[in-house]
C-alpha cells in the first residue's frame, strides 16, 4: 500500500469556530482515525500550532539563515496533517473528502515518493 498525506489547511487570523463547533469538529476528527486505526490505513497525525510560531531554516552561500514565521505569507497554513496507507490515490481521496466534510476545511491529499533504491 501507498502511503499518503492529508494536509488540513486551517486560515490563519479571526474565523476560528466557537468551543462548542469545535468540540464536534474534534469528535468527527477523532472518528475518522478510530476508523482509519480499525482498517490498519493510520500511520501517523498531528495537530500543529500557529504559523506565527513557524520558524524558517536556509542555508544560502553557505551561511544558515533563520528567521521567523511560516515560510511563505499566506491566508492560510497547514493545521494539521494525517499519514495514512491507501491501496490507491481514490481510496485516499475518499479519507480526505471525509476529513474536509468533517472540519469544513481544505484538505490537500499527496502521495508519498516510493523509495529507490539505497
Amino acid at each position: 500500500m501507498k502511503q499518503y498525506l492529508i494536509s488540513l489547511y486551517q486560515p490563519d487570523g479571526p474565523g476560528r469556530p466557537d468551543p462548542e463547533a469545535l468540540g464536534r469538529i474534534m469528535r468527527d476528527v477523532y472518528a475518522i482515525r478510530d476508523e482509519l486505526k480499525a482498517q490498519g490505513a493510520w500511520v501517523f497525525a498531528g495537530g500543529l500550532h500557529d504559523a506565527s510560531t513557524a520558524t524558517v531554516v536556509r542555508v544560502r552561500n553557505g551561511e544558515t539563515l533563520i528567521t521567523d514565521g511560516p515560510f511563505a505569507e499566506g491566508k492560510e497554513h497547514i493545521g494539521g496533517f494525517t499519514i495514512l496507507r491507501a491501496p490507491d490515490l481514490d481510496a485516499a481521496l475518499e479519507w480526505g473528502r471525509r476529513y474536509a466534510a468533517a472540519t469544513t476545511l481544505p484538505v490537500e491529499v499527496r502521495p508519498f515518493r516510493e523509495e529507490g533504491p539505497s
